[in-house]
């Protein structure tokens, strides 16, 4: 094979390559109501195929439709910033966020609570708490009902463990507080969500773990790992911020293997300041929908099936599989969110923050028809097939007799 026919065929790989996977395969199909006037429309970000046809949130569009007394149908997105375009403007009736763009979209656009996802435990919440080693200062001025002696105080100086960058528990809602009650100053730009890193290390310190994705360190059990080892200093001197149930979840009854390998033999070493209300509620994904176009008859008719639903077991096990949840907890806008706003409003550009997270372009939802990098990507694959034939074209023929130089 030649030079110039390897080029071509591995080109036209290219060319095939750049088109979207979802021409090539059976995309997954969801009902269309026949009456608008009798349907409940649900944004959702759905999977282009379900590996697991139990994941597929047609069941749950199924099963509210049956309780309902209505047809339901799913109204595919691809971000939450789809989600919420879909509820201000009416192309859906109901959409699940996560809890900061939730609350965005009910200070910016008035969208409502509905329900919400409950936690492992059956909470729609988690406490944001700070765990400490029951023998560092913190813990003792925590325990030893002296008003004189403030734990929060004694956090300046100490390694802390985050969760994230912008995790709820493990970041936003521990500094929200602290920032709030006048015990750390915000270095930086006040409106510019990249000075919540120099806030931090420059209240706790330089080597403050605040771990990217895919790092020892990263989420609830990284955090609490971070405290255990405390590699860099003394188990008193560190701190992790992550919830609640953090320390029952990975040091109790099956313990990881590196919870009592440092200074901690028991789970009692792990201390909780101020538990158990810590400092706020992180809320759980709630369901929202737009009071301009979702009437309240509506809302009762959706809450009145999310309790049945919680009521047996094989709908417990669709809310499971669709929404990695073992119950809906049906709550207002102000009890689920508000405490959560309040808590997290003084964290450096967190506002503008969520705003272009919300905002930011999105790459195509449902009717958007495929991405603009999918046409680039086919036209510059179609340039180079067109580059390699002319340049094929332009080169001297070789004589009738005489063979091609060997390709080594």
């Amino acid at each position: 094979m030649t030079r110039q026919m390897t080029a071509t065929i591995l080109i036209v790989t290219l060319l095939a390559a750049t088109v979207p996977g979802c021409l090539f395969t059976t995309e997954t199909s969801y009902s269309t109501c026949s009456d608008d006037d009798n349907c409940l429309k649900i944004a959702f970000e759905v999977k282009e195929e379900y590996q697991n046809i139990d994941e597929n949130p047609q069941k749950l569009a199924d099963r509210l439709g049956e309780l309902m007394g209505q047809e339901v149908e799913i109204y595919p997105v691809n971000s939450q910033a789809a989600t919420i375009e879909a509820l201000r403007f009416g192309n859906a009736d109901i959409g699940f966020l996560d809890g900061g763009a939730a609350w965005l979209s009910w200070q910016e656009y008035g969208l409502q609570v509905a329900a919400a996802e409950q936690k492992g435990d059956g909470r729609a919440y988690y406490n944001a708490i700070a765990w400490v080693h029951i023998d560092s200062d913190m813990a003792q001025a925590d325990l030893d009902d002296d008003p004189a002696t403030d734990p929060f105080a004694l956090m300046e100086g100490k390694i802390s463990c985050h969760t994230s960058a912008l995790g709820s528990s493990g970041m936003l809602l521990p500094m929200g507080y602290l920032i709030n009650n006048g015990y750390v100053d915000v270095v930086g730009d006040p409106d510019e969500i990249d000075s919540l890193h120099a806030t931090v290390t420059n209240h706790f310190s330089a080597d403050s773990s605040i771990p990217d994705s895919g790092t020892p360190y990263y989420r609830y059990i990284g955090s609490l790992r971070c405290l255990a080892e405390h590699a860099l200093g003394d188990a008193t001197d560190y701190i992790s911020f992550a919830k609640d149930p953090t320390v029952p979840d990975y040091c109790g009854e099956d313990p990881e293997s590196w919870c009592f390998e440092g200074d901690f033999t028991q789970t009692s070493d792990f201390h909780p300041i101020m538990a158990p209300e810590g400092f706020g509620r992180a809320p759980s994904h709630p369901v929202m929908y737009n009071p301009d176009v979702f009437t309240p008859e509506e809302v009762q008719s959706l809450r009145d099936a999310f309790t049945t639903m919680n009521g047996n077991d094989a709908d417990l096990t669709i809310l499971d599989d669709v929404l990695s949840t073992p119950g809906m907890t049906i709550i207002g806008t102000e009890d689920h969110l508000g405490g959560y706003g309040d808590s997290i409003e003084d964290v450096p550009g967190i506002v503008a923050y969520f705003g272009e997270k919300v905002n930011k372009v999105k790459v195509a939802s449902s009717d958007d028809g495929i991405p603009l990098f999918v046409p680039l990507l086919v036209i510059g694959a179609i340039g180079a097939v067109i580059y390699v034939v002319k340049n094929r074209k332009d080169e001297p023929k070789l004589p009738v007799n005489q063979a091609p130089a060997s390709e080594e």
